[in-house]
């Protein structure tokens, strides 16, 4: 057993020790001993907690991989989430206003992967335990709203139907307004009496959509989301935000920078999450590299009252951003890329005309390189507002404003 004084919380939300020691479950200020594996810290005993160390709300926190810090007070983890978008900026010289974390509540997540695993007896489903291809049942899980927790007996049947021994089901389970719209991934090759055994799992189950790796087995009723003042219908197991919360936070942010704009370009578009609530204002193009996507967005606009034009292109950014002779028509960019970021892009929009710049980002680390892009190139970065959807995960999302004069 060696004994460590932990230094700092790490960006997956392991504790830090000088070396580096890593040591889960632990928090800054804290001693605490343990046997050392590598780098890493097993059998970790608190000698001296912090201030900030809690219990954890949830029955399952020990054993469950689903969330990292339960073990921390509310305030410490919102802080932390500030800091680690803070430390990234600095990393490159910059600074800005950080406006304080807005935290989804607890029992808000409308959208979860669950792993299913066939038994002697039939199935179970739940989530990985800590490190480890194991799972756990999690029936009193506070994280997932109670309607997505509802949803395990269901992919359980559905598993004892498709899935094999051998192997792992991932059933993706999303809230809609018409009800659970789920999406299943590593099943059983599709023949024709399993996909009449699925369709009579939806039926049975009362399963708005159901998907099978891909392809959609049945839909008794369109999973739409609201966007705005629009119904829009993803495809299956596409990209939606974590919460409603959450999303209502980085939407509010948004608009709030964007303001009066009348021409708006939106890069990353997906279903349209920022440009049809934005549509009741402002004249959009939407960019997004899912042709699907693309095509939802688009139906929910057309069924929509009240919005202005909205138009659309399935292109994919990275490869083939759009140039300075087509972003010179617009007074305002919302951009919200995946975690990989988007030099390409913000390349091309660092030397653009365009005035004020939303930039939504569910990473850190990338979002300062290119927050350091836009700068270079006259971009003052005015505020950054942090978002937790991601409640007790190490996870950070935000929204930050740029502008040039």
């Amino acid at each position: 057993m060696t004994q460590h004084s932990i230094l700092r919380l790490g960006h997956h939300g392991d504790g830090i020790a000088e070396g580096p020691v890593f040591a889960p479950l632990t928090l800054p200020g804290e001693v605490v001993t343990g046997t050392l594996d590598g780098t890493r810290l097993k059998d970790v005993k608190i000698v001296t907690p912090s201030d900030a160390r809690v219990a954890a709300p949830c029955s399952h926190f020990k054993s469950c991989g689903g969330c990292q810090l339960q073990h921390a007070s509310d305030p410490f983890v919102a802080e932390y989430k500030v800091n680690i978008v803070k430390t990234a900026l600095s990393s490159h010289g910059l600074s800005t206003e950080m406006r304080p974390c807005l935290t989804s509540p607890k029992a808000s997540r409308r959208r979860a992967s669950f792993s299913v695993k066939r038994t002697k007896k039939g199935a179970m489903g739940g989530f990985h335990t800590r490190g480890s291809d194991i799972v756990i049942e999690v029936p009193n899980c506070i994280l997932v709203h109670p309607d997505i927790l509802s949803a395990r007996p269901i992919i359980e049947a559905i598993a004892c139907v498709g899935g094999s021994r051998k192997a792992e089901l991932a059933a993706t389970v999303t809230l809609s307004n018409a009800g659970l719209d789920i999406a299943v991934s590593n099943g059983k090759p599709l023949d024709g009496p399993l996909r009449i055994a699925l369709a009579q799992e939806t039926e049975k189950h009362g399963i708005a959509r159901l998907a099978w790796d891909g392809e959609v087995i049945a839909m008794r009723h369109p999973p739409s989301q609201t966007f705005g003042s629009a119904k829009v219908v993803p495809p299956a197991g596409s990209f939606l935000q974590a919460t409603p919360e959450g999303e209502a936070d980085l939407l509010r942010t948004v608009q709030e920078i964007v303001g009066s704009a009348a021409r708006i370009i939106d890069l990353f578009s997906g279903c349209g999450t920022f440009s049809l609530p934005l549509a009741k204002t402002a004249e959009i193009h939407a960019v997004e590299g899912d042709t699907e996507m693309v095509r939802a967005l688009d139906a929910g606009w057309r069924q929509a009252v009240g919005l202005k034009k909205v138009t659309h292109e399935a292109r994919d950014l990275f490869r083939r951003p759009l140039m300075l002779d087509e972003l010179v028509k617009f007074d305002a960019a919302v951009i919200d890329p995946p975690r990989a970021g988007a030099e390409a892009q913000i390349s091309v929009l660092a030397e653009s005309r365009i005035k004020t710049i939303a930039y939504v980002s569910c990473n850190p680390v990338t979002f300062a390189r290119d927050a350091a892009t836009l700068e270079a190139h006259g971009y003052t970065l005015e505020f950054v507002q942090t978002v937790d959807q991601f409640r007790w995960s190490s996870h950070t999302e935000l929204v930050a404003k740029f502008t040039k004069a």
